[in-house]
């Protein structure tokens, strides 16, 4: 047998894949991506903005231990945690109103999550515990 016949030449079989089949194998992978990728944005949205709820809770937390030593709200303010930290460029938690007696704190989305997340807006809670949303979601439980 020739080199030339093993070689996929004349007499021989060619061997390799034709132009179809690698443009099924493109279009295969093209919606998949087209699948995938929405679902990907979604679920990033989400986590987020559980991150976020995580880190009104801690807020909170902070909260009632300055009322527990100073017996008042008054000239709390919210510190600079790791929490609020890796979420900056997502979300601004912030104290939202303080009296003697009462706080709300709240988590509001910026750029691309203030875009992606208008369902459920800025994340709300209160000095009672009491939750909510500024979005259009039908209740703040489809956010918390």
């Amino acid at each position: 047998m020739s080199s030339c016949a093993a070689n996929g030449g004349p007499g021989g079989t060619a061997h390799g894949f034709t132009l179809i089949e690698l443009m099924i194998v493109v279009a295969v992978i093209a919606i998949l991506a087209a699948i995938a990728y929405p679902s990907y944005q979604n679920h990033v949205v989400k986590t987020r903005r559980g991150a976020a709820a995580s880190c009104l809770m801690e807020a909170a937390q902070f909260m009632e231990r300055y009322y527990t030593t100073k017996m008042t709200y008054v000239g709390a303010a919210l510190p600079a945690t790791q929490c609020t930290t890796d979420l900056a460029a997502h979300y601004t938690l912030s104290l939202e109103s303080s009296s003697a007696s009462a706080y709300g704190v709240q988590a509001v989305p910026q750029a691309a999550q203030a875009n992606a997340d208008a369902r459920c807006g800025t994340l709300k809670l209160s000095q009672t515990g009491a939750k909510s949303i500024t979005g259009t979601a039908s209740s703040y439980k489809d956010c918390w």
